[in-house]
């Protein structure tokens, strides 16, 4: 039987990577004079989303031409490295669009926030494994009320390598107490899936307009476990917990 449910944040439970998207879309305008097609990096940021700030920095300046913009900005920012320029850049336009709470409540997920009420009400262990770091996150939490829904938080700060790699989830079942085989993960993002199968979870994938082509594309699981509509979680969330109890009961 489950005994854990772990969700991630951005795209799970609120609508910040299309935030994040166009923050990063705004900044490479920016860099790039006006050059850059803001609509073109947010469609770019699809395939980067739900990894590392380095690696989603890393990919767009490459992809975008951007690294020598960065390098000149560099000194103005503090930065020691090109991507870390671009990076920081966008981080503050993100953080001013996400200083508005009215923001994030609007962009929220209320069917996925909904799962999350239903599942402390049934005495699941709640945790939150995020790639945002601390800062953004608890800004993301307070702004939706949802700090106290969680009994533990992990964030990019709290690990040192991100998704895909399993070690924010096995740090989540460390602190929860329960064995990975009894957490259930609820992920958007194809990286997060594969950070949770490799803890050794199952994985239930709500799928958002910056996720869905991927998961279309590459058979990351079973489709009874991908849901496209949020209005389904429930049903699906319930014949999932079928499934793994016959599984670990037989029958």
């Amino acid at each position: 039987m489950y005994r854990a449910v772990i969700f991630d944040l951005d795209g799970t439970l609120v609508q910040t990577e299309k935030l994040k998207a166009i923050s990063y879309a705004r900044a490479a305008s920016e860099l790039s004079r006006g050059k850059v097609d803001e609509a073109a990096v947010v469609e770019e940021f699809k395939k980067v989303v739900g990894l590392s700030r380095q690696e989603v920095a890393t990919h767009l300046m490459e992809v975008f031409d951007l690294e020598e913009r960065a390098r000149a900005w560099m000194e103005d920012l503090e930065a020691g490295r090109p991507w870390q320029a671009f990076a920081r850049l966008r981080l503050a336009i993100y953080e001013k669009m996400i200083a508005d709470a009215n923001v994030l409540r609007e962009h929220r997920w209320p069917k996925n926030i909904a799962l999350l009420e239903r599942v402390r009400k049934n005495g699941f262990k709640t945790a939150l494994a995020t790639m945002s770091h601390c800062r953004e996150a608890s800004r993301v939490l307070e702004a939706l009320s949802l700090r106290e829904r969680f009994d533990f938080v992990a964030t990019r700060d709290d690990v040192e390598r991100g998704k895909p790699d399993p070690e924010i989830y096995l740090l989540c079942a460390s602190e929860l107490a329960t064995p990975a085989a009894e957490c259930l993960v609820i992920e958007d993002s194809p990286a997060g899936v594969r950070a949770a199968r490799a803890a050794g979870m199952d994985v239930l994938a709500v799928t958002t307009p910056f996720t869905r082509e991927a998961f279309q594309r590459e058979n990351l699981l079973d489709r009874r476990w991908v849901v496209d509509d949020p209005e389904e979680l429930p049903t699906v969330m319930w014949e999932c917990l079928l499934a793994h109890q016959r599984d670990t009961h037989g029958g």
